[in-house]
């Protein structure tokens, strides 16, 4: 069960309508385009802007406003045109949280250790576009695979960042709240308008993972955990620090796919999440 316990992103507010054990559905909503060649799937100089410039082909309703899933089928409908550096490339140019595009760096990359659905816990990194990011995906994400063919056709499983289906109880989404921000009220279903429901119970453009939960973006990941064996987090990685510096970033021991090498803790952000609370 996905717990709540903080009340400041929309985010949060989908989570609250969604019910964490959703019965696993084989089949995802799609777009209708996996068929049509997308150049930067294999063009040498392809990078996020590429990703960037489908905006207005990804989000038709209104904006990006959590609507992560949206990003993520559209390049999960692709993938059987690229090769794994690539998909994983283009999933670093975007948000999970907010759905905001953001330019990849070791500065915004942050490392999270998360739950697992299925039992266990997995450390990995994700691309956030601001700080709040790391408090919302500690509480309202989970980490689920999902296996993906590739453009030499084999399969790959991938780890991803789940919520659960806010479709399962859709007449929340016209609940009005205030926002914290401007304090002006509104509703998910006026400032989130990508979240859109179907008749069967569905989310529109969003894929599943394993366990039939929306998957919002990628969970990348780290090869100091994967060098320590199948248990899937690094030794340490859930222990408190004693000096929390937001702001401050960290070093690898082994050297991930991307070549990064640097990323903020998030544990760093321990204080700052608590305030929130």
């Amino acid at each position: 069960m996905i717990s709540v316990l903080r009340t400041s992103s929309l985010l949060l507010l989908l989570v609250l309508v969604s019910i964490a054990g959703a019965q696993q559905r084989d089949n995802a909503i799609i777009s209708g385009k996996e068929n049509n060649h997308w150049q930067p799937a294999t063009n040498a100089q392809a990078s996020v802007q590429d990703l960037h410039n489908e905006y207005r082909n990804i989000f038709r309703y209104g904006n990006r406003n959590a609507a992560s899933h949206r990003w993520a089928t559209f390049l999960l409908d692709r993938s059987r045109q690229m090769e794994e550096e690539r998909l994983t490339m283009f999933f670093s140019g975007f948000c999970a949280v907010s759905g905001s595009p953001v330019r990849p760096s070791d500065y915004n990359r942050y490392r999270l250790t998360l739950p697992k659905l299925g039992g266990g816990y997995s450390t990995g990194y994700m691309h956030y576009c601001c700080w709040p990011c790391v408090c919302d995906t500690q509480d309202y994400i989970r980490v689920d695979t999902k296996n993906v063919t590739l453009v030499d056709g084999s399969g790959r499983q991938f780890q991803f960042a789940v919520i659960g289906n806010p479709c399962n109880n859709p007449s929340q989404l016209e609940v009005p709240f205030m926002q914290p921000f401007d304090r002006r009220m509104t509703s998910i279903a006026d400032s989130a308008r990508e979240v859109r429901c179907l008749s069967d119970g569905t989310l529109e453009g969003a894929t599943l993972s394993d366990h039939g939960y929306i998957i919002i973006g990628m969970f990348f990941d780290s090869e100091d955990a994967l060098a320590q064996g199948a248990d899937g987090f690094v030794t340490g990685a859930m222990d408190d620090i004693a000096d929390p510096t937001p702001g401050r970033t960290s070093t690898v021991v082994h050297t991930d796919k991307t070549g990064r090498k640097q990323y903020q803790d998030e544990r760093e952000y321990k204080p700052l999440c608590e305030d929130r609370a």
